[in-house]
C-alpha cells in the first residue's frame, strides 16, 4: 500500500445569471479542502466525499436553474458535486467537474416566486487511483467553480 496525498482546493465563486433578474446565487461554509491519503496499487478509484459546503439563491419571478462549472488547469483527478438537501428544485445526478467544461445543469425546475431564499448543501466527491500518482509529486488540483443561475 502506498499513500497518496491529493487535496482538491474547490474555490466556489458565486455569480450572477445571464439573464440578469435580480437573483444571486451566494457560497456558504468557505472553500473545501478534500484529501486522499492511502490507495492500492492495482486497487479501485478511492473516494472521499465532503459536504461542508452549501449555495443560497434568492427567488426569481420565473421558473430557474443553476447551471456549475470548472477551471483547473492541469486536472489530474476527479471531482464530482452532487446537490444534497435541496430546499426547492430538482437535482441533477452527480455533475463531474473538469477543466474547461462548458456549464453544465446543476439544479433544474426552480419555481417562480418562491421562498424569499433557498439552499443546499453541496457534496463534493473526490477520487483517485493509485497510478494517477499524488498531489505531493503532482501538485494539487486546485478548482473555481461557478455556479450561475438562469431563468430556465
Amino acid at each position: 500500500m502506498r499513500a497518496l496525498t491529493i487535496a482538491f482546493l474547490t474555490a466556489a465563486l458565486a455569480c450572477f445569471g445571464a439573464r440578469p433578474l435580480s437573483a444571486q446565487v451566494t457560497m456558504r461554509g468557505g472553500n473545501p479542502s478534500i484529501s486522499i491519503t492511502t490507495g492500492a496499487a492495482g486497487g479501485q478509484p478511492v473516494s472521499v466525499i465532503s459536504t461542508s459546503s452549501s449555495i443560497r439563491w434568492a427567488k426569481k419571478t420565473v421558473i430557474s436553474k443553476i447551471t456549475v462549472s470548472t477551471s483547473c488547469p492541469g486536472q489530474r483527478f476527479s471531482l464530482k458535486v452532487l446537490a444534497i438537501n435541496l430546499s426547492s428544485g430538482v437535482a441533477a445526478p452527480a455533475v463531474t467537474l473538469t477543466n474547461g467544461m462548458l456549464a453544465s445543469d446543476f439544479l433544474t425546475s426552480i419555481p417562480a416566486n418562491d421562498a424569499s431564499s433557498r439552499t443546499c448543501t453541496l457534496q463534493y466527491t473526490a477520487s483517485a487511483t493509485f497510478a494517477q500518482g499524488n498531489s505531493t509529486e503532482l501538485g494539487n488540483d486546485v478548482h473555481t467553480v461557478t455556479y450561475t443561475m438562469l431563468a430556465q
